[in-house]
């Protein structure tokens, strides 16, 4: 019964997840947007502060039970409410959301399994330590780079035992480029969907975007390179 209580939340995200790539995945699609654009448009006109409320409950809600449409979600949030602020909508949802799956996977796993590397011996201790060590460069780092999913960096620091004040500020901080980028797009969809054309979601990796992210990257890692030049064993 205890380990059901500890895995309960987990278990249900897990549930939810499948139901959601079953029977969602075709429609929080990029075409159901512009199918109902102009109901969209029509609802936020007539009850902005209610569909603002009801949109960050639909983002906190795919992003907690990773559901399909993240990215849709955001793009939505740039094309109902503009770059601001609806960028401010599609943080407070990816971090809230993300919030959920670390609190559960922490709370079901991470806990135990921390402790498990902590009273171990070898390299899988000592790696552990050294991350430890860097926890905020490497939560950045993992938020910042385009490459993680947002799933495995919800996850991985659960999986670590990181405490959840670090876990928030990473994230909403760590994602505003990319929300940003992404929500910018969003605010752009008026004109995309006049040209009967798709958005351009490979932009983060335009020279001119993926330039300064990899620069913040740099800082991230930063103080990593400083103690290893200091000689401090990292690892």
């Amino acid at each position: 019964m205890d380990r059901l209580k500890r895995l309960g939340p987990l278990i249900a995200i897990l549930f939810f997840a499948v139901l959601g790539f079953v029977f969602l995945r075709d429609q929080l699609t990029f075409d159901a947007l512009a199918e109902n654009r102009e109901a969209l448009l029509a609802y936020r006109d007539a009850n902005y502060p209610l569909a603002a409320a009801i949109f960050v409950a639909a983002y906190i809600s795919i992003v907690g039970f990773s559901l399909p449409g993240a990215t849709i979600a955001t793009l939505t949030g740039g094309f109902l409410f503009g770059l601001f602020p609806g960028v401010l909508f599609n943080l407070l949802g990816a971090t809230v959301g993300a919030t959920i799956i670390f609190l559960a996977a922490k709370h079901g796993l991470g806990e135990r399994l921390a402790a498990r590397m902590d009273a171990s011996e070898g390299r899988i201790a000592k790696l552990k330590k050294g991350i430890d060590r860097n926890q905020w460069s490497v939560l950045f780092l993992m938020r910042l780079l385009p490459a993680v999913p947002f799933f495995v960096a919800n996850v991985l620091p659960a999986l670590l035992n990181v405490p959840a004040y670090r876990f928030v500020v990473t994230t909403g901080l760590g994602i505003i480029p990319g929300a940003l980028i992404y929500t910018s797009v969003g605010a752009g969809l008026g004109e995309v969907f006049a040209r009967g054309e798709a958005p351009d979601l490979g932009v983060i990796f335009e020279p001119y975007v993926l330039g300064p992210i990899l620069g913040l990257c740099a800082l991230a890692v930063l103080p990593i390179i400083i103690r290893t030049v200091r000689k401090e064993r990292v690892v």
